[in-house]
């Protein structure tokens, strides 16, 4: 009996019925007006066969008043109202024509019908023209209807709802908020705390905040007050909107996320407009988060001339975002939570406290912070006993969280691609070496000679880097083509929070390995080292300009940390002090470049050995650079790290959070300032001359 039932009525996929159309109930209406229209004065009418019938009826008294249509040779009359007349005309079922009582009978001619009635001289006539009913609609109602229509269509059209209410992009909702509501007990695709790896401090601060949603007595019984606004700032890809995410999964509160450009639209005054109306919602939610992601489209600061190319729209935007936040309203219970890693050009007006009262650095994760990441990525990737997270944290120096997902991803990639059935510690290494320099070219054809000039180029980083003491340590060298790169070799960067000069000039010696070792050993230069030039360069200005580590200039610093001057056009210096820090630059370049070329002169032997090794390999390592020069005498920082992690003295090598901050934002915006590898494992490749068709890259 049950299997009849479901033969009978057959589940629809996904257990979900018919879509209602609001169409059908448009439909209905216009069907019921047009019938009550056309059809609801009709009245019961007896029709007459006979014509003598009806003239008698008349002549008889029976007949109270009579309507002639000419055009239809039609006759309507009504009969008298008594009961012998009714009888007479309608019969014992009279009841049934009342209380109009008419008959109708079909007449030869107007004109006969007319000479009758003068006949029998019955005075209650008039004529009437006929009623065509069809054609009344069509000139009368259906005009109407069509604007009805019409106007229904594109009511529904710009609402941008197929049901006509009116989706988040109609014109009747233009100015209504886009945010997306996570509300309270919504479990699906819930992120957690649990999920969120590394980022001790920033979670820490997060999770005050939700603990203060969810327990607010603890703290306000101490005088304490929630935070109003907190600031998450980072580099792209540390992990600020999976932080925000884990705050709408624990936060037992409704969560209002949006992002900073759905606040821009073409009309003036929507931005605003939205501002208020997000506001005004999670008032009524309240207490709440508010989540704004890439807050920078809309916070940029604002200008000092109005008319000279500001955007007058987003100003009024961040206007009301500020009002909102902390004007003369009561915004209690909602907290705001934005993130940008553009915190520079942000207004100072936005970052005061009582708007944005906490401001959460999000910085690249160290060693352990890597580790943790990697812990994470690796519950879905099925390994085998080869590999090794300490091992991948290492050799994945100045990676962010995203980069570590992709870097996971690409090794199953990787291992799906060879047919294997586990992901191993080369398929990682592969991996690193994938999305750090690019996918191998094999097929690309290189000359006995080119490929000698890259050999010795790389060959001449990779011995300059191993004799100088504060050089990243080398991991590996290729001659193979790799993405834009010839040649390319791969150095451990360090993750240091202090610079020494010494530092920076080691750095920049063993970057002028490569062009050195070509004069040196093959008597020409050729143009793959202008990578290599470009960040000596930009190291030299920096040295010189921003940290004043020169003879001439000392202890001068011509940096804006605030990004507000007007360096673009006008310099903090003069044309004489412009010149010494040319020439102060030259001089910190040359020094390098002979003091690179004797070290290869002093290893000239080693140096040709590893050139031949690469030419007959293509690939060598560190191990192969030990086996030719002998042990590096220098323990790199990530040892002494791990040594003096592993003697309980972490707290020794790190700084105070000032200390920190402040180098780490001179270390991302000068531009010119390459003082730390903030890429990962960085390949020194060096870009391609166009105008030369030989080409030689290296590191």
């Amino acid at each position: 009996m049950e299997e009849k039932k479901k033969q009978l009525n057959p589940a629809k996929p996904g257990g979900k019925g018919p879509k209602f159309n609001i169409s059908w109930i448009y439909g209905i209406i216009i069907m019921v007006l047009l019938g009550t229209y056309m059809f609801g004065d009709k009245v019961p009418v007896k029709e007459i066969q006979s014509y003598p019938v009806f003239k008698q009826y008349v002549i008889d008294g029976y007949i109270e008043s009579i309507e002639v249509f000419p055009q239809k040779n039609l006759v309507e009359a009504v009969v008298e109202d008594s009961v012998a007349g009714k009888k007479a005309v309608f019969g014992e079922n009279y009841k049934t024509y009342e209380p109009e009582r008419k008959v109708s009978v079909k007449i030869p001619s107007a004109d006969k019908f007319e000479e009758f009635i003068s006949e029998v001289k019955f005075q209650q006539v008039s004529y009437k023209e006929s009623k065509n009913y069809l054609e009344l609609f069509l000139y009368s109602v259906l005009p109407f209807l069509l604007l009805i229509l019409f106007f229904v269509f594109m009511t529904r059209r710009m609402s941008g709802g197929v049901g006509g209410s009116g989706g988040p992009g109609g014109i009747f909702n233009v100015g209504k908020s886009k945010a997306q509501l996570f509300d309270k007990g919504n479990t699906a695709n819930r992120v957690t705390f649990k999920d969120v790896a590394g980022l001790a401090g920033a979670k820490q601060e997060i999770e005050e905040i939700v603990s203060f949603l969810k327990n607010p007595g603890k703290y306000t019984e101490l005088g304490g007050k929630i935070p109003k606004g907190a600031l998450l700032v980072g580099p792209p890809g540390t992990g600020k909107t999976l932080l925000a995410k884990a705050v709408a999964g624990e936060a037992d509160v409704p969560f209002f996320s949006m992002s900073g450009s759905d606040f821009v639209e073409m009309f003036v005054g929507v931005g605003a407009s939205r501002v208020r109306d997000l506001f005004r919602q999670a008032k009524e939610k309240a207490p709440c988060i508010i989540f704004i992601d890439e807050i920078d489209a809309v916070g940029r600061s604002r200008g000092k001339n109005p008319n000279m190319g500001s955007n007058d729209e987003r100003e009024n935007t961040l206007n009301q975002l500020l009002t909102e936040m902390d004007g003369f309203g009561s915004n209690s219970g909602v907290i705001i939570l934005a993130a940008t890693n553009r915190a520079d050009i942000l207004d100072k007006a936005l970052l005061r406290a009582g708007r944005f009262d906490r401001q959460i650095h999000v910085d690249l994760p160290d060693v352990h912070e890597r580790k943790q990441i990697f812990n994470v990525h690796l519950r879905p990737v099925k390994i085998n006993e080869t590999v090794d997270v300490n091992f991948l944290a290492k050799q994945t120096p100045g990676f962010s969280g995203a980069d570590i997902a992709n870097v996971c991803n690409e090794a199953a990639l990787i291992a799906a691609r060879k047919g294997k059935s586990f992901v191993e510690k080369q398929d990682f290494l592969d991996a690193v070496d994938r999305i750090v320099g690019g996918l191998e070219k094999k097929t690309k054809i290189i000359t006995q000679s080119e490929k000698k000039s890259i050999a010795y180029h790389e060959a001449g980083h990779a011995t300059i880097s191993w004799m100088t003491e504060h050089a990243n340590p080398l991991v590996k060298v290729t001659i193979v083509p790799r993405g834009e790169a010839l040649g390319a070799a791969w150095y451990l960067p360090e993750e240091r929070q202090l610079t020494a000069r010494e530092h920076l000039l080691d750095e920049m010696c063993s970057l002028l390995g490569g062009r050195a070792a070509e004069e040196l050993f093959l008597g020409q230069v050729s143009t793959g080292a202008i990578n290599d030039l470009e960040r000596v360069t930009k190291r030299a200005y920096a040295m010189v300009a921003y940290f004043g580590m020169s003879d001439q200039l000392p202890n001068l610093s011509y940096y804006d940390s605030t990004g507000n001057s007007d360096y673009g056009f006008t310099k903090p210096y003069s044309e004489k002090t412009a010149e010494l820090i040319d020439a102060e630059a030259k001089k910190i370049v040359a020094e390098q470049y002979e003091r690179a070329k004797n070290i290869l002169k002093e290893n000239a032997e080693g140096h040709n050995k590893l050139a031949e090794l690469l030419l007959v390999r293509e690939v060598i390592f560190a191990e192969d650079l030990e086996d030719i020069f002998g042990k590096r005498p220098w323990a790199s920082r990530h040892d002494e790290l791990i040594l003096q992690n592993g003697n309980g003295e972490e707290d020794t090598v790190l700084l105070t959070g000032e200390t920190k901050e402040r180098e780490v934002t001179v270390a991302e915006n000068a531009d010119s300032a390459e003082v730390e590898s903030i890429a990962g494992q960085s390949t020194s490749s060096d870009a391609e001359d166009q105008d030369v068709t030989t080409k030689e890259k290296g590191s």
